[in-house]
């Protein structure tokens, strides 16, 4: 007879919060786990495509697994399909500025995915 597995509840992971010049906060986690950090590495270094391709998708890929909440304009986002949908539909300044905060972000918590 198989052993029922009692569901996991997921930790919290600590977060920090980044404001633009506007007040806009994105939140971010500090940590992933060990398989998603292999995966947006091996992301990173895909045959096929070009090099823009790659970047973009790693980018949405980091977004996607980093962001917790982004609150713009007052109105705050934490729904995962929101956010993703959110990011995509950014400003190019928006997203320039999302890039920046990622890329401190990911020196100060997670170097090893720093390109």
């Amino acid at each position: 007879m198989a052993k029922r597995r009692r569901p996991r509840k997921a930790e919290k992971a600590e977060t920090s919060e980044y404001v633009d010049d506007d007040g806009n906060v994105l939140t971010l986690r500090q940590s992933l786990s060990a398989g998603t950090i292999r995966k947006i590495a091996k992301a990173s270094v895909k045959a096929g495509g070009s090099a823009e391709d790659r970047w973009q998708r790693r980018s949405e890929m980091l977004f996607e697994h980093l962001a917790v909440r982004w609150e713009i304009a007052g109105l705050p986002l934490d729904d995962q399909k929101m956010l993703v949908g959110r990011y995509r539909m950014a400003t190019t300044e928006e997203k320039r500025w999302v890039q920046r905060t990622m890329t401190t972000h990911l020196e100060r918590f997670i170097p090893e995915l720093v390109d």
